[in-house]
């Protein structure tokens, strides 16, 4: 049965992949990710395809070194309109995004992919829309200070998985696909590789 590795230093996903009872590892790509993502977007990249190519660079930067096992690397850009969201950088950061994504719809293209001996051999994009209340400037001031900073480590300055969800009107998609990894075809496909047992 090979190893299997997550490229990402992510809490949440960390945490998604343990709740779902997976053994794996964990390695930091280490790659410039905000290099490949100005090189993508200047060439006109859409953003599914800038977190596809962004997943692929972390497996393989794994996958390179460990080339028997299997790595799994993700990535979620955030798209508002023509905008691309990075994570905020401080509280005036989360605050200015939540003011540009109030009362609109917003995509998060989220990325998974797995690679082994250097190449990707299997991947997957999903696209939740959500819409965001036209909450007041009190709303966001009290939420703010409720969250604190861990809201830093998202890329629209929110956690769905907790008062987050309040900030919502509506949201089409798959949840964990929201937290960024779509964890029901991974899981299938860790089947086929026989990381998992089989059901039934």
């Amino acid at each position: 049965m090979p190893g299997l590795v997550l490229a990402s230093q992510s809490a949440v996903r960390r945490q998604v992949l343990a709740n779902a009872g997976l053994h794996f590892e964990i390695e930091a790509a280490g790659v410039n990710e905000t290099a490949i993502k100005q090189r993508l977007i200047a060439a006109g990249t859409g953003a599914g395809e800038i977190a596809a190519a962004l997943a692929a660079e972390k497996a393989c930067s794994i996958s390179d070194r460990r080339p028997e096992d299997l790595v799994i690397g993700a990535d979620q850009i955030l798209a508002c309109g023509p905008d691309l969201f990075d994570k905020p950088e401080g509280m005036a950061g989360a605050r200015n995004h939540l003011q540009r994504l109030r009362g609109q719809t917003h995509q998060l293209h989220s990325a998974v992919c797995l690679a082994r001996g250097g190449e990707v051999i299997w991947q997957h994009l999903e696209v939740p829309r959500l819409t965001m209340r036209d909450f007041s400037d009190a709303e966001l001031e009290a939420y703010l200070a409720h969250s604190g900073d861990e809201i830093l480590n998202s890329v629209g300055a929110y956690r769905l998985e907790d008062i987050g969800v309040q900030l919502f009107a509506d949201i089409s998609g798959d949840y964990f696909s929201i937290l960024g990894l779509p964890l029901l075809p991974l899981l299938a496909v860790l089947r086929e590789h026989g990381v998992l047992g089989k059901q039934g």
